[in-house]
C-alpha cells in the first residue's frame, strides 16, 4: 500500500481511531468510574482539543508531516456538526497526520507526539 497516495480523509479515518484507542489506552490504566474516564476521553477526541493540539506541534514538526497536516486540513469532505469549520479542519490534519504516521509504522515519532497529550491529569486533577 502506499500511503503516500491515500486521500487525506482515509487517513484521517484510521488516525480517528488509533488516537481514540491511545486516550483510552491512557485512561485505562488510572482508577476511575467509567463515566469520568468515558468524559475525560470526549474532551480529548473532540475537534476543537485536537486542533490545539496540532497548533502546539506545529513548530515541531518536519515538512512531511506539516505536509500531511495541509493535506489533512484542505481535504473536502466531511463537516462539523458541533462546532467551529476551522478547528473541524485543523483536527482533520491532526487524526490525517496520526493516520499517517500509523501507516508508514513510523512508530517512535508516533509515540514521541501523543507522549504529549497526557489526559490523566485532567482526571487526576494535575
Amino acid at each position: 500500500m502506499k500511503v503516500r497516495e491515500l486521500p487525506p480523509l482515509v487517513l484521517a479515518y484510521v488516525g480517528d481511531a488509533v488516537y481514540e484507542l491511545y486516550i483510552r489506552t491512557k485512561l485505562a490504566t488510572h482508577p476511575g468510574k467509567m463515566h469520568q474516564l468515558h468524559k475525560m476521553a470526549v474532551k480529548y477526541v473532540q475537534a476543537s482539543r485536537q486542533a490545539e493540539i496540532v497548533h502546539l506541534w506545529e513548530p515541531e514538526l518536519t515538512e512531511d508531516e506539516k505536509d500531511v497536516v495541509r493535506r489533512g486540513r484542505n481535504a473536502k469532505g466531511g463537516i462539523s456538526n458541533r462546532g467551529d469549520v476551522v478547528e473541524y479542519r485543523h483536527s482533520t490534519g491532526f487524526e490525517a497526520l496520526i493516520g499517517y504516521l500509523y501507516l508508514t509504522e513510523q512508530k517512535e515519532r508516533l509515540e514521541e507526539l501523543l507522549g504529549t497529550i497526557d489526559p490523566t491529569k485532567d482526571v487526576l486533577g494535575g
